[in-house]
C-alpha cells in the first residue's frame, strides 16, 4: 500500500493541481452518456430513427449507420458541454487557488502527495446559503491510488478544520454519475438530505440529478 501524507496546498503545485482536478471531471463523460441513453425520450428517438430508415430504406446498413451517427453526434455534444464545465471551473475559484482557498476567511486547500507526486485533493469555503456550514469542493483523488483512504482521509480533514472553526456542518454536492464518491462520502459519516433534478431545460432533459450531502458537527465533539 502506497504510504500518503495531507498537506496544505502551496503555490508550487497549482498546475499539477488543476491538471487533476480536469481529469478527474473529464472520466465522467462515459457515465454520463449511459445515463443519457438510458432515459426514456432518447431510447424513443433512437427507436422511431432506426425503423422509420429501415422502412423506408428496407436495408439495415442506413438505419444503423444513421443511429451511430447520432450516438457520436451526441458524444461530441456531451464532450464539449463537459469541457466548458470544467474551463468555467478552472476559471472560477481554481483561477487563483491562493486567494480564493489559502488567503479567504473560512477557507483552505489541501493536497495529498503520495510517491513524490500529488495524487488528491480537497478544499472548502464557507456555504453561501448558511455562513455557519462550510461546503467541500473539489475532492479528487488519482484513478491509481483510489481505493487506498485518501478520499476519506481528506473528507476527515475538513471535517476537523470545520470543528476547529466551530462550523454546525459540512456540505456537498454529488452528481448522479459520482456512486463511488456517494459511498466513500456516507462510510465517513455524511448523510443524504436532499436531491434534485437540475433546474434548466437541459437538467430536466437528461433527468441530472444532484445529490446534497450533510455531515453535522456535535456541540463539544
Amino acid at each position: 500500500m502506497a504510504e500518503y501524507k495531507i498537506r496544505d496546498y502551496r503555490d508550487s503545485d497549482y498546475e499539477v493541481v488543476r491538471e487533476l482536478f480536469s481529469h478527474g471531471m473529464s472520466e465522467y463523460v462515459p457515465s454520463v452518456c449511459i445515463h443519457i441513453l438510458k432515459q426514456p425520450w432518447v431510447l424513443f428517438v433512437l427507436t422511431c430513427t432506426f425503423l422509420i430508415l429501415l422502412c423506408s430504406a428496407k436495408s439495415f446498413i442506413l438505419p444503423i449507420m444513421a443511429v451511430t451517427l447520432l450516438l457520436a453526434l451526441g458524444r461530441q455534444i456531451l464532450g464539449y458541454c463537459w469541457s466548458m464545465y470544467i474551463d468555467h471551473c478552472l476559471n472560477e475559484d481554481l483561477r487563483d487557488i491562493q486567494k480564493t482557498y489559502m488567503e479567504a476567511q473560512g477557507c483552505h486547500f489541501w493536497v495529498a502527495d503520495a510517491e513524490d507526486s500529488i495524487v488528491g485533493t480537497v478544499a472548502v469555503k464557507p456555504s453561501d446559503e448558511n455562513p455557519e456550514e462550510l461546503i467541500l469542493k473539489r475532492m479528487s483523488v488519482r484513478k491509481d491510488f483510489r481505493g487506498l483512504g485518501i478520499g476519506k482521509a481528506l473528507s476527515r480533514e475538513v471535517i476537523s478544520f470545520a470543528r476547529r472553526g466551530r462550523y454546525k456542518a459540512v456540505i456537498l454536492n454529488t452528481l448522479m454519475v459520482q456512486v463511488e464518491a456517494k459511498n466513500m462520502y456516507e462510510s465517513v459519516g455524511f448523510k443524504k438530505y436532499l436531491e434534485y433534478v437540475m433546474p434548466t431545460i437541459y437538467g430536466k432533459l437528461i433527468n441530472f440529478t444532484i445529490s446534497k450531502y450533510r455531515y453535522d458537527i456535535l456541540p463539544g465533539s
